[in-house]
Order: C-alpha cells, then structure tokens, then sequence
C-alpha cells in the first residue's frame, strides 16, 4: 500500500485526474498529417517483421476496439540478456500520421496502457517497461547483488530509444511510409525521458513536452531525503498536520503579493515567509510550534546544504505540501523517508537492500550525496544543457512546472532552463526552440489550488508544424462535471501573470504577462 501510493504521487496518476503514470491527458485530435493513408498489410503480419536484436511476441487486434492493432515486442542487447518490452498501438484506420511515445513515473518506465491515449485521437504510440517489471529500484541489482549496469542504462535512456525506434518501423511497415512528424508527452520521469531523448537522441522526436521532469535524478532523490535526516538529527519528527500548517501559512503570508487573493502564490520566489512566526501558535491535535519545528521548516524550504552551509540543491516552494516527503507517522513519531528515495539507497548507493534511511547522519547524508552525483550521474542524469543537434534537427520543446510541486521542486527546472540559455545563445535564441511555463499553485503534474494547464500537445503540433510558438499556455480550474471554474495564462519563464484590476479574478482574459508586479 506504501509504495502504491508513492507511485500514485510522483507518477502523474489518478490521484491528481492524470491518466496512466507519465501521460498527462491529451488534448484535440489534429488533422492528418499524411492524407488518405492506408494500410498495406494486417496487424497480424506485423509479427512477422525482422528489427535487430527484437522479437515480436503478439501482433493482434485488440478484442475490445477492432480500430487498433496492438504489437508487444522484446529488444535485447547481447550479450547482456536483458528483456526490454515494448508496446505499440497502431490505428488500423484513420492514422494521423504522426507517432507519439509516452513515458513512465518514478522507477516505472511505462506501461501497456500508456497508448490507449493517443491511439484513441488517431496516433500510433509507444511505451516500455525499459526492461523491468513493476515500481521498485531493485532492478539496479543483479542476482548477485552487484550493480546491474545494463538494466540501469536501460531504465535511465536504452529502453526509451528502443520504443521509439521499434514503434516507428513497426508503423512504418504496417502503412508504408514513415510517421511524418514524432512527438513525446510526459510528465514526472515521464518528462525525464522526453528530455533525455532531447540530449541523447535528438533526431527520434520533433516535439516534445515535458511536464515536472525529473530530469535532476541524482539530487531529487538525496533531496527528498533531506527532511527525514533533518528530523533524526534535530530528534524532532514533524507531523503532516505541522508541515500543513506552515504551508497554509506561507501561503496566507503571501497570497496578496500578486494583488489577487485566490489562494495561490503567484510566484514562490517573492515569498520570504520565515516559520519563526509560527513558534508559540498552536497546529491542532499537533500542540505548539517550537523553534526546532521552525528550523527543520525553513531548511525544507532552503534545501539541502552541506554542513559548512555550501550549498547542494533547492528546496520544496512555499506554498508546496511538505508532508508529501518529509512528514513522520506512527507511534511514537517516526520519520519516514520517502519510497523511492530509500530505492534509490538500497539498490543503488549502499548495494544492499536492507538499509535503514533512517540511520543516515548529516555527515553520512552529504557523502551519499556526492556518490549518487558521481556514480551516476553520467548514466541517469538529464541536465545537459548543450541542445545544439535537436535545435539543430528542428525539434521543439514545451516544458512547464507546477510551483507547488510537492515531490519535484520547480526551481529545478528553472535551473536546467538556465543552463540550456546560457549555453545556446541566450533568451531570444534558446526561446525558437525551447520555452517553459511555471504553473502557480499546481502540484505534482497536476492538482493543488492552482490552474492546471492543458492542451501542451496541440500547442507543440502547431509549433512543429505550423510554425505557431506558443506566448502563453491556457490554464483551469475544473468542477466535478468539467466546468472551468477559474482560468489564468501561464506566461512563458520568467513572466509572470498580473492581474488588469478590472473584471473577474476567476477569467484568464484579465491578467496579462510581465516581468512583476
């Protein structure tokens, strides 16, 4: 149960009205991209095609939609023996053209109904397992209990580019000629991969949208750490209800700043709330906020540091749920660590699977963090700034981030984004290619107070292939029957979205992107 609600959380799933882990929901379906294609073969014969190193194990019509053919392939690399699956769904009618591939969440490299989406609006998609089964990190151990350096580099880009490669050629045969346009679309680890293709293999995607990417492996997951140690080493685990308290608090601080009281902060950066001011003040059935709750609070929201202060990596946003990572259950109180995040120490870090995260001291802490930099960082780290050959290629990138991201923090993206400018030319430049948009109040690819954006995928179409670069994002509110409630405009990074001073706070058409307030 544990796990499946971690899994739930950091993998854009149902919890936040997300579709299978990784796959934000889709938008319109676009106009055929290659008019009047056909077939020119059965979805059965697809099983008989010859890809290096990949066996087709079914090619069949799907028993429930007579529209869709569905193709589960095995790539291996030799002599390493590992078993990458993949899944690929073709229209047996009414292909739009264009190949969409979708990603997983947390350790879970995609699944079987990750297509359903896309296939439905006339996309032949693609997932994979990236050569595992299930949600846990014990893939990064052999049977021997050694690093499985295969199965790692299949979880961290191998797997991905297999999909992508197999699902285009299977397409390709099955309708005879080649999807004209490709994209991505995914959210969390999801995101990760887009982003991952973007840098390794430019040339598989013309588009691609990456939403919340998780993209900074090696440090998301020692950061999420952060507050368990914190705690241990202060002897003072903090419920969920105080970790609560604190962001409603930030949030109260610092909802006007923008000039609208709704219940979001606009921009997290301009928030200085300091917890000092909670001390004395009751949080419920938690008692009273001490000036150790107060200093474990602000360090969540600083970041890790090393113990001589350097620092190592952001924090959560105010305004983010603390308690998402960092909260203590049980009696007596215990911190407990995030899932993936004490994976990511047993099958990774320590090499053993019965490590305690707990036992982590501050000095301990900082070592393991700079061995999870150094010892992969090379293999799983997606933050390579230098875009040249998918700029290059033509490819065009939709990244956004939820400032309220309980388990991703957005500053990290931001980070990234930086990078990427400074490295190809500046904004102006960096901007024909790439732009990101920052989503006040909107939690881990989705959910939380804020609008949620929608319709990426049709705004990276248009970019692709109508030359149409998308200025703002459309954001919204929804009520139980669908109805928006609230929208706002997502500005590109660093604008922010200000309010005119006339009409409805509730109406996107009221707010207009600057550099502040």
């Amino acid at each position: 149960m544990k796990r499946t609600l971690f899994m739930t959380l950091l993998g854009a799933s149902i919890i936040f009205g997300q579709g299978p882990q990784g796959v934000p929901p889709l938008g319109a379906t676009p106009k055929p991209a290659i008019p009047n294609v056909k077939p020119v073969r059965s979805c059965e014969s697809l099983a008989m095609v010859a890809l290096p190193n990949t066996t087709i194990e079914s090619a069949a019509i799907d028993p429930a939609n007579s529209g869709i053919c569905r193709v589960t392939a095995i790539t291996t690399h030799p002599p390493m023996g590992d078993k990458v699956t993949i899944w690929i769904a073709i229209p047996t009618s009414n292909w739009n053209g264009r190949f969409l591939g979708t990603g997983g969440g947390g350790f879970v490299g995609g699944s079987a109904a990750g297509v359903n989406q896309p296939v439905a609006l006339g996309y032949a998609s693609g997932a994979t397992d990236t050569g595992h089964a299930g949600g846990s990190g014990s893939f990064g151990l052999d049977a021997n209990g050694h690093l499985n350096w295969q199965a790692i580099r299949d979880n961290a880009h191998v797997g991905v580019h297999e999909m992508t490669v197999t699902g285009k050629a299977l397409t390709q045969a099955m309708y005879g000629v080649a999807p004209k346009y490709s994209y991505w679309n995914g959210c969390s680890t999801g995101g990760r991969q887009g982003l991952m293709e973007a840098q390794r293999y430019p040339r598989d995607y013309n588009g691609i949208v990456a939403a919340a990417p998780a993209i900074n492996w090696t440090k998301l997951l020692m950061q999420l750490l952060w507050g368990t140690v914190q705690m241990n080493a202060a002897g003072d685990p903090l419920p969920a209800c105080k970790l609560a308290a604190a962001t409603a608090a930030a949030i109260e601080s610092c909802d006007g700043i923008d000039g609208v009281k709704d219940g979001v902060i606009e921009d997290p950066k301009r928030c200085a709330y300091d917890p000092k001011a909670l001390v004395g003040t009751t949080a419920g059935e938690c008692g009273m906020f001490t000036a150790a709750d107060a200093d474990i609070i602000r360090k969540l929201w600083e970041g890790p540091r090393r113990q001589d202060g350097g620092f190592l990596w952001y924090g959560q946003s105010r305004g983010a749920d603390l308690g998402a990572a960092s909260a203590s259950r049980g009696t007596p109180l215990k911190p407990l660590p995030f899932a993936f995040s004490v994976d990511w120490l047993r099958y990774f870090l320590t090499e053993n699977p019965k490590f305690d995260a707990n036992t982590i001291t501050p000095d301990a802490y900082e070592r393991y963090w700079d061995q999870s930099q150094e010892e992969f960082g090379t293999v799983i780290g997606t933050d390579n700034p230098d875009l040249t050959a998918f700029r290059d290629h033509g490819g065009k990138a939709i990244l956004w981030h939820g400032w309220a991201d309980q388990q991703i923090t957005a500053e990290g993206t931001i980070d990234y984004y930086k990078r990427v400018q400074g490295n190809m030319g500046g904004d102006k430049k960096t901007s024909e290619f790439i732009r990101l948009f920052l989503a006040p109040g909107v939690g881990h690819c989705g959910g939380g107070p804020g609008p949620t954006p929608y319709g990426q995928l049709d705004a990276l179409v248009s970019w692709v292939e109508d030359g149409k670069a998308p200025v703002t994002m459309t954001a919204a509110r929804r009520d139980r029957t669908g109805a928006i409630t609230r929208s706002r405009p997502l500005c590109q990074y660093p604008l922010v979205a200000r309010y005119k001073g006339k009409g409805s706070t509730d109406d996107a058409a009221n707010f207009v992107c600057d550099a502040g307030f």
